[in-house]
């Protein structure tokens, strides 16, 4: 985020502050400023609000997340929604009235809340504490390359163990459950949860990042492809029988968590599962189209 962070301001939010706060005087045009992990051009009219200020960050922070997680969350659920989610699974017995609707609005209320769960750890990268770097050089192409699987069963195994510990049910009725109102879910799903559950599930993302090396651009990628990932597991798709269906959490059986609520925990992968011994294989005899078929 201090890579968005630091775009937005260079091209965007410099002017915008200095529109709302203008400082009494001006620096010199071409010098340079300096925050904690980027080096940047200031120009003629200066805000007092200056980009090292925290609450400037924090507030720059806040609408650029907001802004941010609204534009994935539309432009992927709708791209999802019309041309990979199969309509008729909303002719099923469980498909609740009006379900996208409402998968919308609980999604929307949960963003604000979510963002200000997040706001400690962007706030905490963007004053450098984290290992994102720079220059490939750094850590070299083979570790940048390794660093995208290695990321990605570290968050598996993390969403693993706060997903299964989100069904115990300490915690399942208040936090978990309202995710689960959804038995046959639309792509628009993705984010329809409470918002201490998304925030959560979004933790270990945040954690590697201050634990390994990790190049800033590909981290913002990662950031992307999750929440793409996110909303494709949502789809309803039963789709059985491929090559990597032993190996890729995907659509499939994340539909038969929904469907049965304490199997296939994990994010990306099925390792954790067939571990945790939480592991249900898809078929095709599982595929609640047959309901649908059953009534026609």
């Amino acid at each position: 985020m201090d890579l968005v962070l630091n775009l937005a301001d260079d091209y965007l939010l410099d002017k915008v502050w200095a529109r709302l706060l203008p400082s009494n005087g001006h620096l010199p045009y071409g010098s340079l400023s300096t925050s904690a992990n980027f080096t940047s051009i200031t120009y003629l009219q200066q805000s007092s609000w200056p980009r090292d200020y925290i609450p400037r960050q924090i507030v720059s922070l806040s609408v650029i997340t907001l802004i941010g997680i609204h534009v994935l969350y539309f432009l992927f659920a709708w791209l999802s929604y019309q041309f990979i989610f199969n309509h008729e699974m909303m002719s099923h017995p469980r498909f609740l009235e009006k379900q996208v609707k409402q998968e919308i609005q609980s999604s929307l209320r949960a963003f604000p809340t979510m963002t200000l769960l997040t706001l400690p750890w962007f706030q905490a990268e963007v004053m450098g504490y984290s290992k994102l770097y720079d220059s490939v050089e750094e850590y070299g192409w083979t570790y940048l390359v390794l660093s995208v699987p290695f990321f990605l069963l570290f968050t598996d195994y993390g969403i693993y163990w706060v997903h299964r510990l989100l069904h115990h049910p300490n915690l399942y009725k208040t936090f978990h459950k309202p995710h689960h109102k959804w038995i046959i879910p639309t792509p628009f799903a993705s984010h329809a949860f409470h918002p201490v559950d998304g925030y959560l599930q979004s933790v270990p993302y945040h954690v590697f990042i201050f634990i390994f090396p990790l190049h800033r651009w590909l981290y913002l990628g990662l950031f992307v492809f999750v929440n793409f990932w996110s909303i494709l597991i949502h789809d309803s798709d039963m789709v059985t029988g491929h090559a990597l269906e032993k190996i890729i959490n995907g659509p499939a059986h994340h539909t038969l968590h929904h469907l049965y609520f304490t199997v296939n925990y994990g994010q990306y992968f099925t390792w954790a599962d067939r571990v945790g011994g939480s592991y249900r294989q898809p078929e095709s005899s599982l595929d609640p189209m047959l309901e649908i078929k059953k009534q026609s």
